[in-house]
Parts: structure tokens; sequence; C-alpha cells
């Protein structure tokens, strides 16, 4: 009996510690808000795509390491990855102060400034006072926003994902909208429906935002692979590559 018990509980142990091992070796999963074109959207197949996807895929072919990603909404993106239910984040995500009291970023993959989206009817729309007294569209939560919060004389309108605010804006419900560069660039010269609708007609601030992978704070094996894997890209040329099947310039 005392045999048959002690064998069981081997058994066990066995077990758990060979679970334990393959769970180390599941990889990385990284969420996106799908909403950002070029960046990351879905396609006409249902499918992500997008620049920062193409990179965490040739992130994992480089690193040896498995790496996925998932859809998730904007506003709960930052406490997901807090709570543990990824293990980065890979969206558009501009280095700020504040968001590196609480998450790590990798090394820069790419730079925006914040642009003034009109329809082509409201081009005179060109600078952040020309905005004073108008409706603003803007994603919650992002730069883009708290940009627009630090002038009083505009009226914000908050939306959960960007295109709802371009549709608004189109819609005649808002004047202009504020959005990352690479973004705003995208609806006008890529996308078929709005290129003769839209234009870009300046910029909303003049600083300029460095775009990163963000991590778990103090996750630095997760951080070391993707900076090395991103170096490497650097190195071979594979990024250029991505920038340019994108039209990120």
């Amino acid at each position: 009996m005392k045999k048959t018990l002690l064998f069981l509980f081997c058994l066990i142990l066995t077990s758990a510690l060979f679970a334990s091992a393959a769970g180390e070796d599941t990889g990385y999963t990284f969420a996106t808000n799908a909403n950002w074109p070029p960046l990351e959207y879905v396609d006409e197949n249902g499918e992500i795509v997008g620049f920062e996807i193409d990179l965490i895929k040739a992130m994992s072919e480089i690193s040896g390491v498995p790496m996925d990603y998932v859809n998730t909404s904007w506003d709960t993106i930052f406490a997901g990855l807090a709570n543990g239910q990824y293990d980065a984040i890979a969206s558009g995500v501009t280095v700020t102060e504040e968001r590196k009291q609480t998450i790590d970023f990798s090394t820069t993959i790419y730079q925006v400034t914040q642009s003034i989206l009109t329809k082509k009817e409201n081009s005179g729309l060109s600078t952040v006072e020309s905005l004073f007294g108008k409706t603003v569209g803007v994603q919650m939560g992002t730069t883009g926003h708290f940009a627009m919060e630090e002038y009083p004389e505009i009226t914000i309108k908050a939306y959960e994902d960007i295109a709802l605010a371009i549709e608004d804006m189109i819609n005649g419900n808002c004047d202009a909208v504020v959005c990352d560069s690479v973004i705003a660039s995208d609806y006008v010269l890529a996308n078929e429906s709005y290129k003769d609708l839209l234009t870009v007609t300046g910029t909303a601030s003049d600083t300029i935002e460095d775009i990163a992978i963000a991590v778990e704070k103090g996750n630095t094996e997760l951080l070391d692979i993707i900076n090395s894997s991103i170096e490497t890209m650097r190195q071979n040329g594979q990024l250029d590559e991505l920038y340019a099947k994108w039209n990120l310039i």
C-alpha cells in the first residue's frame, strides 16, 4: 500500500513538473487593438494584419520563441497586461513618462506625430489654434486625446476606436480628427473609401512620439527577446522591408 502511494505521489509530482516545463515553452501572447491601419487592422478576409503583426511573426521566427496575438479593446488593454491576460502589447503604443511608471518598453520601432485629419472642404483647419471653437474627434485614452485635453477652447468627442471618429466626422458630427500621423496618412493615401474625401492638414503637436512594444514591468526575459530580435531586423534589413511593405515613411 505504501509503495503504491509512493508511486502515485511520484507520478503526480513528475506530471506537475512536466506541465510546468511545458508551460515555460508555450511562448508569449501579444495584445493588439486592430483598429489602427497600417499598424494593425482586420482585413476584408477577417484576418488581423499590419506592420506590428508582421513584426511579431518575424520576432518569433528570429528568436525561435512561439508568439501569437489577440485582438482586444483599447480601453482595457493596459489593465489586461497588468492582470496577466497577455504578455505584451503591440498596438501603436506611445512611450510616455507616465506609462513608464507601470510598464517597460522595447526599443523604438517607429515614430509619429499627431496629425489633424479633416474633410477636404475643411482644409483650413490646419493648426491647433484653428481648432478653437470646433469639435474634434479622438480615440479615448490615446496621445491624440491627451494632446487635445490641453486646450479648453476645443470641444473633444472621444470614441472607442479611431474609425468611429472618422466616420462621425464624415457624417458632420465633428469638424476634425486628431490621431497618429501614420494612421491619418493611411486613411488619406491608402484607403480607397476615404482618399477623395479626407486630407491631412497639419500637426496638432510638435512632439515626436516613440512607438514601442509594451511589456509587464520587470519582464526582462521577454524584453531582451524583443529587443534582440528587433536589432537583428535592423541589421539584416527586415525592418526596412516591413516599413516599405506598409508604407511607413
